[in-house]
């Protein structure tokens, strides 16, 4: 498979639901700033956010795409897949209506536990935080049925349609901020509660749409009576290490929102929570666009005997993912303040946000290469159907987190939970590494040990042409969102640049790699060369 076409596909609509992600951030920001209202919905936003992560993202996929591939293999009919496929959603269902009940009844203490009861609250404004958490709690239930059907839609190369249901969440939320923000003392509240009904909204649509998708190519549910089956049985065991291996990021996340919310002032979670939608941004792109093509992929070539081509395809994996993540990383941690400035700082949001903001966007960002090389490592567990490994290791990287968030916040206050979520991820990255290694899974080719090291290089020459030039945008990062938006695209369009030739210039890439891809996409098929 070529992973940069398939990537290139998901990548791009990705890209549309993150541009709508900042959309929304930023009229967020403008219409709320940091405050208790937007901390009250950030975390109210983040159970939900961790489902997505969790199960749309992480663990039923990586649990449920082997098994369907291997009932479709075993008996060369998708029909034996689509019956694996109902008996699952037979018992998933009513499970999740359950759950979501609970969920609903027990929004009082899930919302204390998510936010460490916040700093002194009144108790009208815990009441408003618990009240947003109630609103959101449905999203539970329908991105966990969206993930079966986006599931089953990846197994058939259809990646792009579950990528593109991101984008009508996003939709909804935008809408919500732009038609139905408040105004006034009380505005920052209405316009948090209009925010947290149209999460809800958001999910009902993407759940339509990958109803409406898999109909359209043929494929249509039933409900059955629920029977825990052996084939079920095998999937419940898989899904609770693997949303616990694929969550590490997440889990690390809640404890430290919870950890800001106790501890620090209020506007913190706010601070942390711009910072990491920055920081998602190339996750989204990268981590979790390969992570959904690898694993299919992967697990495809492993079922059929073809090992070596799993490896090869595993090093392409890494190679793609520190092309693209490196520059981010650099980019996040030189010229995060003027970044957060064109993106965020107006309306409500002020410089001193800023500032604060840019501190935990440096921090989030030491860890990006390890948000996303944990998703391009794990589809070599999962393909396998071992999700206890990652578990295990998932586990320990919580526990570094938790200790790193109390030795770290004491000292450098909200920077402290960005910098132990990226310590903790480097970890869990090395162990994941490691075992693939030691296992005989994974060895990296001669060519991707070429090419890592020129890179990095590549990468903090960028840093040092974006240093150089942050200074003459900086003008023009405050006023007009037209003139914000110009003054980011010169400066993000300067760094890339200055990335592309120094990938030239320290032998990363040659211009033989550039005019095989180019000859390759001319003609429609692969030459058999090395490709980017």
């Amino acid at each position: 498979m070529n992973l940069t076409k398939a990537l290139g596909g998901v990548g791009g609509l990705t890209l549309a639901s993150r541009v709508l992600a900042l959309v929304r951030d930023t009229l967020q920001a403008s219409y709320v700033g940091a405050s208790f209202a937007s901390d009250a919905f950030f975390v109210a936003f983040r159970l939900p956010n961790m489902f997505r992560a969790l199960f749309a993202e992480g663990a039923f996929s990586a649990a449920f795409i082997p098994m369907f591939n291997r009932k479709v293999g075993q008996e060369g009919e998708l029909s034996a897949g689509i019956a694996f496929a109902e008996a699952a959603l037979a018992v998933l269902l009513p499970i999740l209506v359950v759950f979501t009940a609970v969920m609903l009844i027990a929004a009082w203490p899930v919302t204390w536990a998510l936010s460490g009861g916040f700093k002194h609250p009144s108790a009208s404004d815990f009441a408003f935080a618990v009240e947003l958490s109630r609103w959101t709690i449905p999203y539970l239930m329908l991105i966990s049925l969206a993930s079966l059907l986006g599931g089953i839609l990846n197994s058939l190369n259809r990646f792009w349609v579950n990528a593109a249901a991101p984008i009508l969440l996003n939709i909804a939320m935008v809408g919500a901020l732009w038609f139905f923000h408040g105004h006034g003392p009380e505005g920052a509240y209405v316009t948090a509660r209009a925010q947290a009904i149209s999460v809800t909204v958001g999910g009902a649509l993407q759940l339509a749409w990958l109803m409406w998708s898999c109909r359209q190519a043929g494929i249509s549910l039933r409900l059955r009576k629920p029977v825990l089956s052996d084939d079920v049985r095998q999937l419940m065991r898989l899904i609770l290490p693997a949303a616990i291996g694929a969550g590490a990021v997440q889990v690390n996340l809640a404890i430290s929102t919870a950890l800001a919310g106790g501890l620090l002032d209020p506007g913190s979670i706010s601070y942390i929570y711009y910072a990491d939608r920055l920081n998602q941004l190339p996750l989204g792109l990268i981590g979790i666009g390969l992570g959904t093509i690898l694993l299919p992929t992967v697990s495809r070539l492993l079922s059929t005997g073809k090992d070596a081509e799993a490896m090869e395809t595993q090093n392409r994996g890494i190679e793609l993912a520190l092309f693209l993540t490196l520059p981010a990383t650099v980019a996040f941690i030189v010229a995060a303040e003027p970044i957060i400035r064109g993106l965020f700082q107006h309306g409500a949001f002020t410089a001193q946000a800023t500032t604060a903001c840019a501190w935990a966007l440096a921090g989030f960002s030491v860890g990006l290469p390890s948000y996303v090389l944990v998703k391009v490592l794990t589809p070599g567990f999962y393909a396998r159907e071992d999700t206890r490994t990652p578990v295990r290791y998932a586990l320990i990287s919580v526990a570094v987190n938790l200790i790193g968030n109390l030795i770290l916040i004491p000292t450098i206050h909200h920077v402290g939970p960005p910098l132990a979520t990226a310590i903790s991820s480097s970890v869990n990255v090395a162990m994941l590494y490691w075992t693939l290694k030691r296992r005989g899974h994974f060895a990296t080719d001669a060519r991707l040990r070429r090419r890592v090291p020129r890179l990095l290089a590549a990468a903090v020459l960028m840093g040092g042409a974006l240093w150089l030039l942050a200074p003459y945008a900086e003008p023009y990062l405050t006023g007009s969102l037209i003139r914000r938006g110009l003054a980011l695209v010169a400066l993000v369009s300067g760094g890339c640049a200055v990335y592309a030739l120094a990938c030239f210039a320290t032998g990363a890439y040659r211009v033989a790699d550039l005019q095989s891809l180019l000859g390759r996409r001319r003609r429609g098929k692969p030459t058999g060369q090395e490709q980017v």
